[in-house]
């Protein structure tokens, strides 16, 4: 990964508020909404990768939780599955290779509920909260007595904020996410 703070434009020396901003004020930027129909999309979606990573890495790096550059998702779950694969593309999620877990869901042909459940997973810490809400209810759907996706469903139903087409966000929309986000960090790294 590329040094966090060099993504996020501040100095290692630079308080967590100057980061929290950097990281608002770019998020607004990059944000998928304001690339819709637009042929640099692609590059936006990767752009907010990094700068999702970048946060996310520093933030924890701060909270005393290492310096590695991996994190868990944003959710609940063991790295535990029925079917090896699908382990595989847990550890994968945990440890912030996401583009890895897509190539390997893509390549399953196994569209059960714990496959949409890790579409899911992966779209959530993309910051595509929209797609997370609907592979998360379709696992439900199939598989309604599974307490870990009701679980990830209610947190991005609760936690997350919806897409707005105009793709304009106010400073209260972008901490309630930031904030929703930070603490399941928390609550998950204590999980491991």
């Amino acid at each position: 990964m590329k040094d966090p703070y060099e993504v996020l434009g501040v100095s290692p020396d630079a308080s967590d508020e100057e980061v929290k901003k950097a990281y608002r004020d770019l998020a607004r930027k990059y944000h998928p909404d304001n690339y819709v129909n637009n042929p640099l999309a692609d590059l936006a979606q990767e752009k907010m990768k990094d700068i999702n990573e970048a946060y996310n890495t520093i933030t924890k790096q701060r909270s005393g939780g290492g310096t590695s550059g991996s994190q868990s998702y944003s959710g609940s779950y063991s790295t535990s599955s029925a079917d090896p694969q699908f382990a595989k593309v847990r550890r994968a999620i945990n440890e912030g290779r996401l583009d890895e877990a897509e190539g390997m869901l893509n390549a399953t042909a196994n569209h059960n509920a714990e496959w949409y459940f890790l579409r899911g997973a992966v779209a959530y810490r993309r910051g595509w909260v929209d797609e997370a809400r609907q592979n998360f209810r379709i696992a439900c759907q199939m598989e309604p007595g599974n307490a870990e996706y009701r679980q990830a469903l209610a947190q991005v139903g609760n936690g997350g904020f919806p897409y707005r087409q105009s793709g304009n966000f106010d400073e209260a929309d972008m901490c309630d996410c930031c904030s929703s986000l930070l603490c399941l960090n928390c609550l998950c790294n204590g999980c491991r």
